[in-house]
């Protein structure tokens, strides 16, 4: 009895001294800074502050809403082209789209990060994420440090500069800054084709040159234009519905076109033709497909 007795008293003690204490005092720990505030102090982000100052993304990354940056070195920056840094400095729409590109919304730590394969950015466009010989891989950029926390999310450093894919332009758009097809954007646009071939697709284009029109006989590229019928029956012949890489077609002995008859193809030393025509450059992807070039126009069965 006096021994339970002794228990209780050292337990009554202990709970009043717990009591008397109060709660812990948690004045004396560091508040966490912001991303920019951390990046400021840090010294090794001269260039990205002033990055960031310049695209007016300061505010943005100083907020509450949480994000998650891999954020580049100095030395990340001096490994980009001479002059790159400078240009970008004074195109605030570019830089400001590569920023973006380094920020994912939500804070997203290191434990996350290396079950993903990919992670949305605030710039609108994915980046990879992989896994090589136990480092992290953001894009081609190796993660160096990670797990910075912030008051508004956290910073992992990477050692290269990632740079956002360039926009894909539609097949249509490519014939015409190329150069090399007007003959073919002024028939597309003839025929009342040009829409489709800006359109979803996919679709596999064998563009002829304006050499390769300029091999017809003369007079027949005036007369098809003013034969919209006919016209848009030869354009289509040099549409394949889908999207068939070079890799593909030398497979390939015939497909069939978007006017309903099939071209033939062979392969041998001389390289690719399309019926009677040559493959002289391959896989120029477009948003919307791809355009293998040929040097001659070739014509169906029907026209």
């Amino acid at each position: 009895m006096k021994k339970l007795i002794v228990i209780l008293f050292v337990i009554f003690v202990s709970v009043s001294f717990v009591f008397a204490a109060g709660p812990r005092d948690t004045s004396s720990e560091p508040e966490l800074k912001s991303i920019v505030e951390i990046a400021v102090e840090d010294g090794r982000f001269e260039t990205l502050v002033a990055a960031l100052e310049a695209a007016e993304l300061v505010d943005t990354l100083s907020g509450e809403r949480p994000y998650t940056v891999f954020a580049p070195t100095d030395d990340a920056f001096a490994k980009l082209p001479e002059g790159t840094v400078e240009a970008l400095l004074d195109d605030v729409p570019a830089l400001r789209e590569i920023l973006l590109y380094h920020v994912t919304p939500g804070k997203v730590m290191s434990s996350e990060v290396v079950n993903l394969s990919t992670a949305d950015t605030a710039a609108g466009k994915p980046v990879s994420i992989s896994v090589e010989d136990e480092s992290v891989m953001i894009n081609d950029a190796k993660v160096v440090i990670v797990d910075i926390e912030a008051s508004n999310g956290v910073i992992h450093v990477i050692d290269s500069v990632i740079i956002p894919p360039a926009e894909v332009a539609s097949i249509v758009d490519i014939t015409v800054e190329d150069g090399r097809f007007t003959t073919l954007v002024t028939a597309l646009e003839a025929a009342d084709l040009v829409d489709t071939l800006a359109g979803e697709g996919p679709f596999t284009v064998f563009a002829p040159t304006d050499d390769a029109f300029a091999k017809l006989p003369e007079g027949t590229v005036e007369s098809l234009l003013g034969d919209v019928p006919t016209l848009r029956s030869i354009l289509l012949y040099h549409v394949v519905p889908g999207s068939v890489m070079a890799e593909e077609v030398v497979y390939l002995d015939s497909v069939d076109t978007a006017s309903g008859e099939k071209v033939t193809i062979t392969s041998g030393n001389d390289g690719v033709m399309i019926n009677d025509a040559k493959v002289i450059i391959t896989d120029i992807v477009a948003s919307n497909g791809v355009i293998h070039v040929i040097d001659r126009v070739i014509l169906p069965p029907s026209a």
